[in-house]
């Protein structure tokens, strides 16, 4: 997925978050949004340099 796919998500849940009254809840699911991308990197780098290593 793209950077934008993940913008639109959280424009979609911050208008939702609007009308229910969960602030709190859009900003925790904000953070772990994050911390899942950071994730996702360094994964995706490990996989690279594993891969190089063994051609």
């Amino acid at each position: 997925m793209k950077g934008w796919l993940y913008s639109l998500y959280a424009v979609i849940l911050a208008i939702v978050s609007i009308f229910t009254g969960e602030l709190v809840t859009f900003i925790m699911l904000g953070f772990i949004l994050i911390s899942l991308l950071n994730i996702h990197s360094t994964l995706k780098e490990i996989l690279k340099i594993n891969k190089e290593k063994v051609d």
